[in-house]
């Protein structure tokens, strides 16, 4: 290092800490954001007016409720596991925010910053395992519902946690097959590559791979805790689930962490079957480098709302399935169309 700059090139630009913590700021604002957008989807398809008091057209609510839950008195039974009620998320949170970490939302671009050539990809870490790394890190948030129905020292709140395992075993299996479909046709495990594969429009992978597609979706609803699978929480049963007794900023994690997890799940069913950040035909019109940067991150947030609104729309509009409902429908259904889906795609690579 000879100079300064050079160390704050290193650690801002080599390390990924400004393109790490500008992501991490995003979503947290974007969650802000969606609570808002499900008020008003809900009030919507209800026919009645959704947040319209706080700020015009109600769009300051989000931060009145970020108030509401700092100033809120925060009661901790007497009767919980202190240690892990506190941690318990914690352990939610974490996974949700570092997910989306490997989601590519637009392609690489080099400019000279600094005095240095930069190639600057749109992605925090771009690894040749992305998408392993993705199922590993989401597995975990489970841990978050887990600990916090077992700290809490409630039966209702240990049922929620139980049902969260029960339910994350039940639609890994079959979200996994309909990954491992697209990771045969694309011949790799890296985001990048997948949707360069989906580089014209038939060639996206909700067109080659309809049913894994329905598989993953199905599944994306069930690992986010998402209506009609969220059976942890269900408040005619269990009153709240695993945060029962949670309050204040502690709940607050577990809300956040459920709608970065709909920000991630959205954002992997743009990349894996509607061609990520791809515009086909795009390349042909010959625009500025700057402006197609531009449209391709657009597009993949275009893309990526399209599919949180479905995930709301679903919400208030299906009603919840039943515990043995839940599990018939992954072990009985989706398993074995995911195995066959496997073996269609699978002759598909081997006789075409």
């Amino acid at each position: 290092m000879d100079s300064f700059g050079d160390l704050l090139f290193y650690l801002v630009i080599e390390t990924g800490f400004l393109k790490a913590a500008l992501v991490v700021n995003l979503l947290l604002v974007v969650v802000m954001i969606l609570t808002l957008m499900e008020r008003k989807i809900s009030a919507w398809i209800q026919e009645r007016h959704g947040p319209n008091r706080v700020g015009p057209w109600g769009i300051l609510q989000p931060i009145a409720d970020g108030v509401k839950f700092f100033t809120k008195e925060d009661i901790v039974p007497s009767h919980v596991d202190k240690f892990l009620y506190i941690i318990a998320p914690l352990v939610s949170l974490f996974p949700a925010l570092v997910t989306f970490a490997v989601v590519p939302f637009g392609d690489q671009m080099t400019v000279n910053m600094f005095d240095h050539l930069v190639t600057i990809q749109f992605q925090v870490a771009d690894i040749n395992v992305g998408i392993l790394y993705i199922v590993g890190i989401a597995s975990l948030g489970v841990y978050g519902l887990i600990v916090g129905g077992f700290g809490s020292n409630n039966k209702y709140s240990m049922l929620g946690g139980l049902r969260s395992s029960a339910q994350m075993i039940s639609y890994e299996l079959p979200m996994g097959l309909a990954i491992i479909s697209v990771v045969m046709l694309s011949g790799s495990l890296r985001l990048n590559d997948i949707v360069t594969d989906q580089s014209s429009l038939l060639a996206w992978n909700i067109f080659r791979q309809p049913l894994g597609f329905i598989i993953f979706f199905v599944a994306a609803f069930a690992e986010t805790n998402r209506l009609p699978f969220d059976l942890p929480e269900a408040e005619q049963e269990l009153v709240g689930g695993y945060h029962t007794e949670y309050s204040s900023m502690k709940f607050s994690a577990f809300m956040i962490s459920e709608y970065s997890h709909i920000i991630t799940a959205s954002s992997l069913v743009a990349t894996l079957y509607l061609g990520g950040w791809q515009i086909p035909g795009l390349a042909a019109l010959n625009l500025p480098i700057v402006a197609e940067q531009l449209l391709q991150i657009l597009a993949f947030i275009v893309k990526t709302s399209f599919i949180i609104f479905i995930f709301m729309w679903v919400r208030w509009t299906l009603p919840r399935f039943r515990y043995d409902q839940l599990m018939n429908l992954g072990w009985k259904s989706m398993v074995p169309l995911g195995l066959l889906n496997v073996v269609l795609t699978a002759a598909v690579v081997a006789f075409f």
